[in-house]
């Protein structure tokens, strides 16, 4: 199947450019973000979450002092790229104006607005392959006049009802651990939405329970599942176990309440002098759901999973 490169109107979101090869499509937003606000199977559900309504809102008075009066953020949802360690308020630079888009073959390249009051400039492309993966590649660069010490940092916001599928480290080290899981305050690891495994970790998203959730690993494998509804969303990145990473050395770290799940990849840390540039590549592909495992029996998730991850 050859790709094709278009502008659409989607949804409350304006001008969008979609990228399909006809099984699979992505959209991404032009007139604010970027976001990718669509993924999934032609015709199918979308996996990315949408705030319609534009209910998830970062306001106050910190967010006005370094952005300007009336300055907020809004979570409009779908995947954005963030800058490592998370701050407030210059994490949350309100992406709400217009975003620059070139064409490339199969995909396009979005450029964020710059930052100068953060001393950064983001951008992402998207890309994909005749058979349908999709590459994203996140860069940052030093707008500032000194050196930056920061991390891309890719959070995907995921439709509600899916359940997530983390497979866990498997390296045989004898008697050191072989693996780094941390938490936040609000974490309870008691939480019921939370599988521990011998191989997994799984996470339900469950719109009927509203307390925040969130979860750190280095991510050897570098890859997790998205199983909602129709469509398996599978998102890969390279772990790098000898490089710096944010957070206590996390590659990837997963959030959800009672309206999200997101699924984040942190690229590693870079002192990056003015007008140099940090990358981090995610890798996604979309799949037909062939029938979502018992949240918390390892034999079914382990089939299920081996039909996606080979």
């Amino acid at each position: 199947m050859s790709v094709v490169v278009k502008e659409i109107e989607f949804e409350n979101f304006g001008k969008c450019v979609e990228i399909s090869n006809g099984k699979v499509d992505v959209a991404i937003t032009k007139e604010i973000g970027p976001r990718i606000i669509r993924l999934g199977l032609v015709g199918k559900e979308n996996v990315m979450f949408n705030d319609i309504n534009r209910e998830n809102v970062t306001e106050d008075d910190l967010m006005e002092k370094h952005y300007g009066k009336g300055a907020k953020w809004i979570n409009y949802g779908g995947h954005r790229l963030w800058v490592s360690p998370e701050s407030m308020p210059e994490t949350y630079f309100p992406d709400d104006q217009p975003v620059k888009v070139e064409i490339l073959e199969n995909g396009a390249l979005f450029v964020q607005q710059e930052q100068p009051m953060n001393g950064v400039a983001c951008s992402y492309s998207v890309t994909m392959s005749d058979e349908g993966e999709i590459t994203v590649t996140h860069f940052v660069k030093n707008i500032s006049d000194s050196k930056k010490r920061l991390s891309p940092w890719a959070i995907t916001v995921l439709n509600k009802g899916g359940l997530e599928i983390i497979p866990q480290n498997t390296l045989d080290t004898d008697l050191l651990p072989n693996r780094r899981i941390v938490a936040w305050p609000y974490t309870n690891l008691a939480d019921s939405r939370l599988y521990f495994g011998e191989k997994y970790i799984t996470l339900q998203q469950d719109e009927t329970v509203d307390t925040n959730f969130k979860l750190g690993l280095d991510l050897q494998k570098g890859t997790a599942i998205y199983a909602y509804k129709d469509t398996v969303f599978v998102k890969k990145y390279e772990h790098k176990s000898d490089a710096e990473y944010d957070d206590f050395g996390v590659s990837f770290e997963t959030y959800t309440n009672s309206q999200i799940l997101e699924m984040e990849t942190i690229g590693t840390v870079h002192y990056l002098k003015p007008n140099e540039t940090a990358t981090h590549t995610e890798k996604w592909s979309v799949y037909e759901n062939i029938g979502t495992p018992n949240t918390k029996n390892e034999v079914e998730i382990d089939a299920f999973v081996k039909n996606y991850i080979k």
